[in-house]
């Protein structure tokens, strides 16, 4: 691998990927934006089927329940929980861990249950329950999960929130784990919910942000129906988030020897407004170079903290656009992605949201800001009777152009006894991308539609049975998961690439591909945490339509540095390692089984 040269700043300077020297705060401006390059190109627009997905979870020994109370009195017992990809072996596939979630009854009596299962992949979608074995005994309520190399060790290591502490697994290898939660000091404490690792002071370690949902005491819980705020559609249900106290959320900056230091405050990620965080994730929204800061918070404004590139932020939300809808309302904010969905080089924020609101995406418009096109763009209308949790952008088919998952389910069972009111189990939606900045919901014609409803929270998203289409799983509240197995057969390209630092942190968290096909250019970043308190695998996926070669390959890793590949074979996973190239290459046809 060579050091970036003047073909790759030629595309950033072409304005596919912009890398501005500083960072400007977004101003929002009511001049219409231009058409994203791929836009408005009816010749471009799909034409083949959507590809079937299955759920083969049983099969494929995924038999553990998560564990939840049946009537839901209080609102600790809607919110779990996270679900995760990553390879926990260095083996070459995908592993799974889900967080386990409690009731109040076992939390009180006995400190609730083991904070998460975690599955290993022992042959191509065969999975063995190595929970006990592997060492993750914490106890306490599972809300969400993240991965990350904290210690640059080439293990990923595992980090679970929960309703009165976190966990901190350090991978020893072979999937054996040390709990050195205490030891790091990030066990944290209230009503912890979403996770996200980033190295944003760029010094080699990754960092940890936790967001936190509302104030509660175990031993003395609103009763459902007590006040306005513990009733909906004139039902007595659970009381929350409106009405309580909110939590202040934490940022741990990793000091490089295995322990952390909470600065949320100095860093001014602190939120002492108490907003209700739920799910929250690092990209580089502004092309300059460092990681920011998105976080979804339940009925109150979003947060998006701008990284000044000093160990501090700058909370660009309500300026940019992105704080509250078009009407300028909060909403129920739940599930996050960032992806470029129409090829603009910008990543824009799609998010879940509660009933009787449409998901919301916000697409990045630059120095304009951002824009809720949630219906224009045809996302919101499907969604508007539905509670959304987990969700992802992902290429379902190859195509070279980004889809949308959602799942759903509402958080009051008691809506089933209310005439017109969404069910508490509801269905799953998929989005296909229809390449004019609107997409097309193809639940049906995918399979999704006809699986059983279920009322559902995590997903999370990767090549699981490692052939090039991207696969999901799917925390079911009170039951065991979904495996959504992605049976696509188009003739399309795709590849792979799984990252390794070397300077920068070893996972490679924060580190952006960029290719360039067929003279259409794609880009994604390496992400510790996201969707709903979970985990989606560490490598990069895209597709690549009919491009058997791709041309140009950039990576930015996470200390800025650039490097370039040029005329990559396609239907491979690539190994590369900083500063040295690419040193493994897998056919997606002969994998390790």
């Amino acid at each position: 691998m060579q050091a970036a040269r003047f073909s790759i700043l030629l595309i950033f300077s072409a304005g596919l990927l912009t890398a501005q020297v500083g960072s400007q705060r977004p101003v929002r401006s009511a001049t219409k934006p231009q058409a994203a390059h791929g836009e408005h190109k009816s010749d471009s627009r799909p034409t083949s089927a959507a590809p079937i997905f299955r759920d083969i979870a049983a099969q494929a020994g995924l038999t553990a329940s998560h564990i939840s109370s049946a009537d839901k009195h209080y609102v600790v017992e809607s919110m779990s929980g996270g679900i995760g990809l990553f390879d926990c072996d260095n083996d070459g596939k995908l592993d799974i861990v889900m967080v386990n979630g409690s009731t109040v009854d076992r939390y009180r009596e006995s400190g609730g249950d083991p904070l998460v299962t975690l599955w290993h992949q022992d042959a191509v979608l065969k999975f063995t329950d190595i929970t006990q074995k592997a060492g993750l005994a914490r106890k306490g309520w599972g809300m969400g999960v993240s991965v990350a190399d904290f210690d640059n060790d080439g293990n990923l290591d595992l980090f679970v929130t929960g309703y009165g502490g976190n966990a901190l697994y350090r991978n020893k290898g072979n999937c054996t784990f040390e709990d050195v939660t205490d030891k790091a000091g990030v066990r944290g404490g209230g009503f912890s919910t979403g996770a996200a690792w980033a190295d944003y002071d760029r010094d080699g370690n990754v960092d940890l942000f936790v967001s936190r949902y509302v104030h509660m005491d175990m031993k003395n819980l609103p009763v459902p129906g007590s006040t306005k705020f513990c009733q909906f559609k004139g039902v007595p249900v659970q009381c929350g988030p409106w009405g309580m106290e909110g939590e202040s959320d934490l940022l741990y900056h990793n000091r490089g020897d295995g322990t952390f230091e909470e600065v949320s405050k100095k860093a001014g990620v602190d939120d002492p407004d108490k907003y209700y965080g739920l799910g929250a994730t690092w990209d580089d929204y502004d092309n300059d170079g460092w990681p920011d800061l998105f976080v979804a918070d339940d009925a109150t404004p979003n947060h998006l903290y701008h990284n000044n590139h000093d160990g501090t932020f700058t909370d660009n939300a309500m300026v940019s656009g992105i704080a509250m809808n078009s009407e300028g309302q909060a909403l129920g904010s739940m599930g996050v992605t960032w992806g470029d969905y129409d090829h603009s080089g910008r990543l824009s924020m799609f998010i879940t949201e509660f009933a009787d609101q449409p998901n919301t995406l916000y697409r990045n418009e630059a120095a304009r800001g951002f824009e809720d096109v949630a219906m224009s763009s045809r996302l919101g209308q499907v969604s508007l009777p539905l509670v959304g949790w987990g969700t992802s952008f992902f290429d379902m088919d190859n195509d070279g152009w980004l889809d949308l998952f959602v799942v759903n389910g509402h958080v009051y069972p008691q809506m089933d006894n209310v005439k017109g009111s969404a069910a508490y189990v509801e269905p799953m939606l998929l989005h296909r991308n229809i390449h004019d900045g609107t997409f097309q919901d193809v639940s049906k014609g995918s399979g999704l539609a006809e699986m059983p409803l279920k009322s559902r929270r995590g997903a999370a998203f990767g090549d699981i049975a490692n052939d090039g289409n991207v696969d999901a799983v799917v925390l079911n509240v009170g039951e065991p998961p979904s495996l959504l197995l992605n049976t696509d057969q188009s003739s399309n390209h795709r590849v792979m690439f799984h990252l390794v630092g070397m300077k920068s942190n070893e996972a490679a968290i924060g580190a952006r591909v960029i290719i360039r096909a067929s003279g259409v250019t794609q880009f994604d970043e390496v992400r510790g945490g996201g969707s709903y308190l979970s985990q989606n695998d560490l490598r990069i996926h895209f597709g690549l339509g009919a491009a058997g070669t791709i041309d140009v390959v950039a990576v930015r890793w996470p200390n800025g540095r650039v490097e370039s590949l040029k005329d990559v074979a396609a239907d491979k996973i690539y190994t590369i390692i900083e500063g040295q190239g690419i040193k493994g290459v897998v056919p997606f046809d002969n994998l390790p089984r």
